[in-house]
């Protein structure tokens, strides 16, 4: 690994984060714990610093040249690469000489400071260039280019010299990352010795694969450095993230130039995912495996993020415990919580009375059940996945006194672990920490009380109450409008299972028509009539007991017309059915996803099905996909509606 390939940032990404900054005795201790765990770079772009990209052409004052001068200085003491970073994209013209002379002048100043590494940075602006850059340059990728290059030879071609593009993620890329113009352009014409940032497959990439790495390698013509948004929280208010570093094989090390991470918003918690990108920086590419848990053989055989983060949660526990509170900030008076002295009598209990109430310490247990809690972005922890199954299980089952006692039982580890966090030694932790942790205990906590009630006949009144109190409904006017929203909950990290163990789609052949015409007949089925489908065009889904249901489809219903009625802007027909049995919607879901793919692919402009009023459950399915809408046609029998996708 060379000196620039293990990176630590400290950036907002999407949103801007205009909460509590970091204090610059935060990110001195910052600097501490890189030198201790490996890593050696530090990219400077906090939101809270307007000088950064709102006001990117204003110098800096005195104080604040102080100020950046220190951390400057502090980085060096501690091995660190400090890397300025300066975004001027929302508003500079590129083709305007003063303008190029206004970014020279302000790194010029931080030069001055004892930066010796810089960053431009094109993300998250509008693409649309001003009539002045149109007419000087081909296109907003030659106009980034242009100008880094000038930038970059300015200031005397930096060792550490990184440039982020506007296209800086795969979902970005138009139409392909191998295909982009935008990205094309970037790999030819910037020079060399300036290293490219790159997201992965999305902005808060899942997973990064060597494949996707080399692809973008090939086109930008140079290995880039990893962005990795994987912990950061600024999207999000209620979501803190507190798993290991994953679904990065070290296979990649080899293919990158670096790697930089970009935290939560709150210092203190990012002990987690800096310790953990440390310990997979220093797996190794090549050579012996180390030892791994089960399981983590299947995802890389020198890599387990298990025993990384047990290894990070090992490390913070000392913090948490620790009365010594590095990086602290210097509260005021106001800011303080109340603290109340023992004095020299405290009291002491009679016989029969209740015992004092004693804070028990910390475990790593508790640490590990707070990861779990708060883990990834695509993924909950272990825990917390078998509380959301617990409870799944126990609304839709009637024999569960057991399982309602592990339930709750897991409710109090996070009520005990809350408690024991409330009461750690170190303070600055718990108030980065508090807000997450009081959420999450007051969810558990209404979710304890629905499940007890099931094992009442009388409702609870707290729950079911017409006028609860204002915990009992989270996430104020956001909340509200989310639950509005159509596609609300359909990508929560819990599937809800399906209520048989196996399903099997497979494709249509002519032996099924006349269990097809059973279900046909069994559902009485009004409105498309049978049909024999395109090629290509007929699913079947069978459970244990059989055949369960179909998905048939007509490319070109016209041949049909004498039993179906063809809609001009939708030429395709489909039949989707399912016997009452299939309770989980999410097989109809795949096969009507195949279904319209193989319609597309023949050059179909769009497809409708015809449905019964009464056939409330098929209705209810089409309208919750979002792409189907109701169509208005004439002639139709009274109890027949149409519904219609555009493809």
């Amino acid at each position: 690994i060379d000196k620039k390939q293990k990176i630590y940032l400290e950036k907002t990404k999407k949103n801007c984060f205009y909460g509590r900054p970091w204090t610059m005795e935060q990110r001195t201790e910052l600097f501490k714990r890189e030198q201790k765990w490996g890593l050696n770079t530090y990219l400077y772009a906090p939101k809270d610093d307007y000088k950064h990209r709102m006001y990117w052409r204003d110098l800096y004052a005195a104080e604040e040249a102080e100020q950046l001068t220190s951390l400057i200085s502090a980085a060096k003491q501690h091995d660190v690469e400090f890397v300025y970073a300066i975004s001027p994209g929302l508003d500079i013209t590129f083709s305007n000489p003063k303008e190029v002379a206004a970014l020279k002048r302000k790194l010029d100043q931080v030069k001055e400071f004892g930066c010796r590494s810089f960053s431009l940075l094109f993300d998250d602006i509008e693409t649309e260039m001003c009539p002045a850059d149109k007419q000087a340059f081909s296109s907003f990728a030659h106009a980034q280019v242009a100008i880094t290059n000038e930038v970059y030879m300015h200031l005397g071609e930096p060792e550490v010299f990184l440039f982020c593009p506007t296209d800086y993620c795969a979902v970005f890329c138009t139409p392909s990352v191998t295909q982009s113009s935008y990205l094309n352009t970037v790999g030819e014409k910037l020079l060399p010795g300036i290293d490219v940032l790159w997201t992965g497959p999305k902005v808060v990439s899942h997973k990064i694969s060597v494949e996707s790495i080399e692809e973008v390698s090939s086109v930008l013509k140079r290995a880039p450095v990893i962005w990795d948004n994987i912990h950061a929280n600024d999207y999000d208010p209620q979501r803190l993230f507190l798993g290991p570093y994953k679904d990065r094989p070290t296979d990649l090390i080899p293919k990158l130039k670096g790697v930089l991470t970009n935290p939560n918003c709150e210092f203190y918690p990012n002990f987690v995912a800096v310790h953990t990108l440390a310990t997979w920086c220093k797996a190794p590419a090549e050579g012996t495996p180390r030892d791994v848990e089960m399981g983590d053989e299947e995802q890389d055989p020198c890599y387990s993020p298990q025993k990384a983060l047990n290894l990070a949660l090992t490390d913070w526990l000392e913090e948490f415990m620790s009365t010594d509170q590095p990086g602290g900030r210097k509260e005021s008076s106001e800011e303080e919580p109340m603290q109340t002295d023992m004095g020299e009598s405290p009291y002491i209990p009679g016989p029969g009375e209740n015992p004092l109430y004693t804070a028990e310490p910390l475990t790593l247990d508790d640490l590990k059940l707070l990861s779990d809690l708060f883990y990834l972005p695509y993924e909950h922890g272990t825990t917390a996945r078998t509380m959301l199954q617990e409870l799944d299980w126990l609304k839709n089952q009637t024999e569960w006194c057991s399982r309602a006692q592990q339930f709750d039982n897991m409710c109090e580890a996070v009520v005990q672990m809350f408690n024991r966090l409330s009461n750690a030694p170190n303070r600055s932790i718990l108030y980065d920490l508090y807000n997450y942790i009081c959420d999450i205990k007051s969810g558990v906590g209404l979710a304890r009380a629905y499940v007890k009630t099931l094992g009442h006949s009388q409702p609870s009144a707290q729950l079911l109450n017409d006028d609860p109190e204002p915990w009992g409904f989270r996430g104020g006017l956001s909340g509200e409008f989310q639950r509005m929203l159509p596609g609300h909950g359909n990508r929560d990290l819990f599937r809800h299972p399906p209520m048989t163990a196996v399903y099997c789609i497979r494709p249509y052949c002519p032996e099924d028509k006349p269990e097809v015409e059973r279900i046909f007949r069994e559902m009485q089925k009004a409105g498309e009539g049978e049909i024999s489908p395109s090629p290509l065009c007929g699913l079947i889904l069978e459970d244990d007991l059989g055949l369960c249901g179909y998905a048939l489809a007509l490319t070109d219903a016209k041949p049909a017309a004498a039993k179906i009625q063809v809609i001009q802007k939708f030429p395709s027909v489909i039949a989707l059915e399912m016997l009452p049995r299939v309770t989980d919607p999410s097989p109809a879901k795949r096969m009507i996803g195949q279904l319209l793919s193989s319609i597309r692919s023949s050059g179909s402009r769009g497809a409708f099905c015809e449905l019964r009023q009464s056939n409330r459950r098929m209705l209810d399915f089409y309208s919750k996909l979002g792409s189907f809408k109701l169509v208005q046609m004439d002639r139709l029998p009274q109890d027949i509606l149409v519904m219609a996708t555009s493809l």
